[in-house]
């Protein structure tokens, strides 16, 4: 599987990576675009992820790179988080960055596309484009906590979060306890 892992400027920016390390230690072929914004953010909340050596970087304004390309046979890609200024430029088919252009080569291709949406409360515009691009395929996983695993650390009800992520990409995994009724 090859998977690209995207970064907008929301908070929790740290998430991204610690999804991207998780998934190339399952196996999946991981690349990663991280915005100007989410490198801000993560400086801000003083949160640092150790990004693992096997994971291609791509730079936001490289547009003639790999994932901008339908043939680059990528087989999905998260926004994890994405910012309300990402979500909007997604939906509106905006695609001036090489984020922005990998997740239309996504909606163009039929892949695979997941939007981690980090922001509350929500407005009405915001609902209407996550519904409109629900209703084409786009996975909408917000980084929602669940407390039937019982999390004793933030970083347990982090993998929590994390798991759902890789859940809704399809990446087999053993991260949490799952419910068992």
């Amino acid at each position: 599987m090859k998977l690209i892992v995207a970064i907008s400027g929301a908070s929790g920016a740290h998430l991204g990576i610690k999804l991207a390390n998780n998934a190339n230690s399952l196996g999946v072929d991981t690349s990663l675009i991280i915005t100007q914004n989410a490198t801000l953010s993560m400086q801000k909340e003083n949160l640092s992820q150790k990004i693992d050596s096997k994971i291609q970087i791509y730079d936001i304004n490289d547009i003639s790179a790999a994932p901008a390309s339908g043939s680059a046979m990528y087989d999905a890609m998260i926004v994890a988080p994405c910012s309300i200024n990402t979500l909007a430029k997604i939906s509106c088919g905006i695609s001036d960055n090489l984020l922005l252009r990998a997740a239309a080569v996504m909606l163009k291709e039929r892949k695979n596309l997941v939007l981690a949406v980090r922001e509350t409360p929500l407005n009405a515009i915001s609902l209407r484009q996550m519904a409109e691009l629900a209703s084409i395929g786009v996975g909408i996983v917000p980084p929602i906590l669940g407390y039937y695993t019982q999390p004793s650390s933030i970083d347990e009800a982090e993998n929590f979060i994390i798991a759902k992520w890789l859940d809704s990409l399809k990446i087999k995994h053993n991260i949490i306890r799952r419910w068992n009724g």
